[in-house]
């Protein structure tokens, strides 16, 4: 009894759309037609406004949607908050899984490939591509990244990039930067074109397109749409969510998926969907663009509906119009290209979940040293060539290094100035150390868009992107910045004139900018906003300050307290400066104080003298071999374990949307 309902259901559905055929499912190899049956889809929703705290619930935003999807220029639209962009994201399994809870997407009737992620494209509705990289540099990294090297050489991947470039009509700014706040670039349209191009270069048989028209005029909206258009001509499944376009646009689409609160209102060729309103009472008038149109109804406007529908016929009461509107969804339940499917799991031969075609592992085209050599020149590119993030801050450097250079310049071995003035010179040097790296918050924060979109596209490992962004940032933004401080300051304030005491110098300050950076990587892996990144390490920052050994004496501290020395970056920075410039320094009061001889009996002067072991003993400081070496110890460790968290948080950040 069910398989005759079964077969009932869908011979009726065959009478009612004769649009699909069963050549839109079985296509030829180069061209795939994307079904999808029952998908619904949940997102957690607080039940107040209040922050952080509050009562939460879980609301469905696909209602066991289903549909058909075959080569050409598909558009889903509706109006906002309907649920289109959530049903593009799943489609192109860019969704997080945690939500679905039913539904199944098929490729010409079949299970999708375990790389379909990766083999399909998928196109943001924002800028994914580096500002500061041309056009060519730009399409250069998808190819040479999305590309094999096993396949493709590098001319082969070259003549890829210039076939992209002719294909999306770049050829007249190829070798312009794509532009930024701080570089002039491309038109609105034509950084939309590189976005494309940054997918073609796979040539993709499905490209998904997040509303690629938002943000840009009309004009260029409908340049961009009339490129798709003739994209999907030769075979391309293109798959667009979309507003609400002009009409120009909308009579480009070959097929149109409309929904409306989660769920489908109508399906089918974009041509006949104002047939289709017309034949359930709603008539759309002459001159009047159609995308409106269906909005004004699926939305629930049914007064605008009746005055529109007014205007071509009297015969239209509200009682049809308010029914025609609740029985959209009804109208459109099923439609026959589910025989296949609907056939199959009646039998028992479907019992995959889209929840179980999300890929797991990710399958890259090219190998480890292929990609990071490939990400460290594009990110070390951008940071060169971004004068905010790499001259400056040698130039801020430098700056300070003078400054402190002539406060404490060539500082004596008096005993009344010499010990205080290279004590407070250590906490000064260390703190301007770790406060003048607080620019590494930016790096995981400002380019997060881009990794979340490569990484998953399948351009690159997370460790290949976590190291290149390190080794990036690392080198052109703090050790030769540190590197040029460390020169100047060493010099100018006229520490011992000995070979091996400088280098270690030099070692110990970078190493502790390093240590502070790498501090801030990690809450920059961990926060999203640089303003909330900023405060988060700033808490950090001051405890290590206070518990640093200079503003307060270690050993006066509480004993609950004591534990934090043992985490302050200013403690082990200011204590590997202190035991080596300090250690084998005598300090000498060159005031003469009046005594008696005993033994000439006669009155004698004298001149007190210090070491510098006797301060460190004084100040609790280790001093010798291992007190040098103890504090780069500490020093590496806590960087070691800094960078390792930022890895694991960079893991964890969430790669769907």
């Amino acid at each position: 009894a069910h398989m005759a309902n079964f077969y009932k259901f869908f011979s009726e559905t065959l009478r009612n759309d004769s649009s699909v055929t069963s050549s839109n499912i079985m296509t030829s190899n180069n061209e795939i037609t994307l079904s999808f049956h029952n998908i619904r889809y949940e997102v957690r929703k607080k039940l107040d406004d209040v922050p952080l705290c509050g009562k939460t619930c879980m609301k469905e935003i696909l209602l066991g949607v289903s549909g058909l999807l075959p080569p050409g220029l598909n558009a889903i639209m509706g109006p906002t908050g309907s649920g289109k962009t959530s049903l593009l994201d799943v489609l192109a399994q860019r969704k997080d899984p945690t939500g679905l809870k039913d539904g199944i997407v098929l490729l010409n009737g079949e299970r999708p490939p375990i790389d379909f992620r990766l083999m399909s494209g998928y196109v943001v509705q924002d800028d994914v591509v580096m500002g500061t990289l041309t056009v060519r540099e730009n399409l250069a990294f998808s190819a040479n990244l999305r590309l094999s090297t096993k396949k493709h050489n590098a001319e082969a991947r070259k003549l890829k990039v210039n076939d992209v470039i002719e294909q999306l009509g770049l050829q007249a700014c190829a070798d312009t930067p794509v532009g930024n706040e701080f570089v002039r670039g491309v038109s609105g349209g034509e950084r939309k074109r590189v976005n494309i191009g940054m997918e073609m270069i796979l040539d993709p048989p499905v490209l998904f397109l997040d509303e690629p028209t938002t943000g840009l005029d009309a004009n260029t909206a409908n340049s961009i749409v009339l490129l798709l258009y003739k994209l999907a001509s030769g075979g391309r499944n293109i798959i667009m969510s979309i507003h609400q376009p002009r009409y120009s646009i909308f009579s480009l689409f070959d097929r149109l998926l409309l929904l409306n609160k989660g769920d489908i209102v109508y399906r089918g060729p974009a041509k006949q969907a104002v047939d289709h309103f017309k034949s359930i009472g709603f008539s759309c008038p002459r001159f009047h663009n159609p995308a409106d149109f269906f909005l004004d109804i699926v939305g629930g406007d049914v007064n605008t509906a009746r005055l529109i529908g007014r205007m071509n016929s009297e015969s239209q009461d509200n009682e049809p119009a308010e029914n025609a509107i609740g029985s959209f969804t009804n109208i459109h339940n099923l439609s026959k290209f589910f025989i296949k499917t609907a056939f199959e799991e009646s039998s028992g031969n479907v019992n995959y979940s889209l929840k179980n075609q999300v890929m797991e592992t990710t399958h890259y085209a090219n190998g480890f040293f292929h990609q990071l050599a490939t990400v460290v020149r594009r990110t070390g590119l951008n940071i060169l060539r971004n004068p905010m993030t790499s001259f400056v801050q040698i130039i801020i450097m430098i700056i300070f290094a003078v400054l402190i250079g002539l406060i404490y310049f060539q500082s004596d071995t008096s005993f009344k100035s010499g010990i205080q003035n290279r004590a407070g010179c250590f906490f000064f040097l260390v703190m301007t150390q770790v406060m003048s790296n607080l620019s590494a918050l930016e790096l995981f924060i400002n380019n997060r868009a881009h990794f979340i979109h490569e990484s998953a596209s399948g351009y690159y490992r997370v460790s290949v992107y976590f190291i290149a962004q390190i080794i990036a940032d690392l080198i052109p933004n703090r050790l030769i910045p540190n590197t040029f401080f460390s020169v100047i300051i060493y010099f100018m304030i006229g520490f011992q004139m000995q070979v091996e005491k400088f280098f270690f110098f030099l070692f110990a300050l970078v190493l502790t900018a390093v240590c502070a950076s790498s501090m801030a990587f990690l809450v920059s892996a961990s926060v999203r906003v640089f303003a909330i990144a900023n405060a988060v390490v700033a808490l950090p920052y001051i405890l290590m300050m206070l518990f640093g050994g200079f503003l307060v004496n270690i050993g006066t501290l509480l004993d609950w307290l004591e534990w934090v020395k043992y985490v302050s970056i200013f403690r082990y920075g200011i204590n590997a400066l202190t035991v080596n410039e300090m250690s084998g320094l005598v300090f000498i009061d060159n005031s003469s104080y009046p005594g008696y001889d005993p033994t000439s009996k006669q009155p004698s002067f004298s001149f007190f003298s210090t070491t510098g072991e006797i301060y460190m003993e004084a100040q609790g400081i280790e001093y010798g071999v291992w007190g040098l070496w103890v504090n780069i110890v500490a020093l590496g460790s806590m960087c070691f374990g800094f960078l390792f968290l930022a890895y694991i948080q960079m893991r964890r950040v969430n790669k769907f949307k």
